[in-house]
């Protein structure tokens, strides 16, 4: 994994490999990997080359797949049975005649339907599940716990689900602070943990009043940001802990670390979207993609792609449009499927359920499909080396 760009894509069939050269100019895509799994995030490690994808549903169980050579070859480590693993034991003759095998029991069985993300950091590599449990792990992926403190949430038994279920799918960590961690769970909101997971407190208050045009739900909190946090970043070089949620009910910032959020919707053509991506160098650059609206189809405004980027932390909003379809757009861009790379001019990627891959060189000036006719596209990550003597 030591040269170019490689772009980690979980799809609906698998995960895929993108990989780029040194200059993001020539693409080798190779996949799908994970016996076409579906597979919800997809994470890695620069130096050793090591990948982990999590996925799967009520048929296949649910798991998280390790390559250790980036890529070429994968081990499951299952972590609770589907059912498969019930047919294939009782139906023995079948299975020997199409080579398969049901799986050993599996220690989650019966409490989680698919891992949904993933994150690696001070040692530790976490997993987000469905339904909304976080787990981790001490030993890269051998052996897991469940984090009891989440489990017990006082809160918990109020938890809704999302369109997509109760799902655990951002985890944020802060690299200085091991035991300081962020996850959002549709639809219950923000959590925070200050102490390694023994206690987490909900972080879903608004500090500015709702947007004129904000949604008029019965039962809504109009102090409150909404419960269905659609996606959580931080701003890793900004002083403090500054975060950034795409909600299904908006865009917003919060200056320290969720106990109070910003809407920063105004300037956005639609206060409903998946993605939010943060530049990797400047806290104050984001880039958002949104979507018409919940009910309406969740597909880009009047049917025209663009990526919107604000430069000052959201009070400000500009259109790209350049190199995306500006008629006829129907594609939705989920919740995972957008990411950056670390270069000096940074990149931007997004995928869309169409299974489309598109590219910015630019930090979103101009896009280019990079890849086409994948499976729905889940996730996007990206890892590689980052040069910052290197001018492109």
């Amino acid at each position: 994994m030591a040269d170019g760009i490689h772009l980690l894509i979980g799809t609906t069939k698998g995960a895929f490999i993108l990989r780029g050269d040194a200059r993001r100019t020539t693409w080798d895509l190779t996949g799908p990997h994970c016996d076409g799994w579906p597979i919800n995030h997809v994470i890695g490690e620069v130096n050793d080359g090591t990948l982990w994808a999590a996925g799967g549903n009520g048929w296949s169980g649910a798991g998280v797949w390790r390559s250790r050579d980036g890529g070429s070859s994968w081990e499951l480590i299952k972590l609770a049975n589907g059912e498969s693993d019930t047919w294939l034991a009782e139906n023995p003759e079948i299975a020997a005649q199409i080579g398969a095998t049901p799986s050993g029991p599996a220690p989650f069985t019966g409490e989680m339907e698919a891992i949904w993300s993933l994150s690696r950091a001070n040692g530790t590599l976490y997993a987000g599940a469905k339904p909304a449990h976080l787990y981790a792990s001490e030993d890269d992926g051998d052996s897991w716990a469940r984090v009891e403190g989440l489990a017990s949430h006082p809160s918990r038994n109020g938890w809704m689900p999302g369109g997509a279920g109760l799902t655990l799918h951002s985890i944020v960590t802060d690299p200085d602070s091991p035991g300081r961690l962020w996850i959002g769970i549709s639809a219950a909101g923000v959590f925070a943990t200050e102490d390694g997971g023994a206690t987490w407190e909900r972080r879903n208050r608004r500090s500015n009043r709702a947007a004129a045009d904000g949604p008029g739900l019965p039962g809504h909190d109009p102090s409150e940001v909404g419960a269905c946090v659609h996606n959580l970043q931080r701003a890793a070089q900004a002083p403090g802990d500054l975060l950034y949620q795409q909600n299904h009910h908006g865009t917003f910032r919060s200056a320290d670390g969720g106990r109070s959020w910003h809407d920063i919707t105004a300037g956005l053509p639609s206060s409903f979207g998946f993605p939010v991506a943060v530049h990797p160098h400047d806290p104050q650059t984001l880039w958002v993609l949104p979507l018409n609206g919940d009910s309406i189809g969740r597909y880009p405004p009047d049917a025209a792609a663009a990526v919107w980027r604000s430069r000052d932390g959201g009070e400000n909003w500009q259109a790209l449009r350049d190199g995306l379809p500006r008629r006829n757009c129907f594609f939705t861009v989920l919740r995972q499927a957008m990411a950056t790379d670390r270069d000096r001019t940074v990149g931007v990627y997004f995928g869309t359920n169409s299974g489309s891959i598109f590219a910015s060189r630019d930090e979103g000036d101009s896009w280019e499909e990079i890849a086409s006719h994948l499976p729905t596209v889940l996730s996007v990550e990206c890892i590689g080396p980052w040069d910052p003597g290197r001018v492109q």
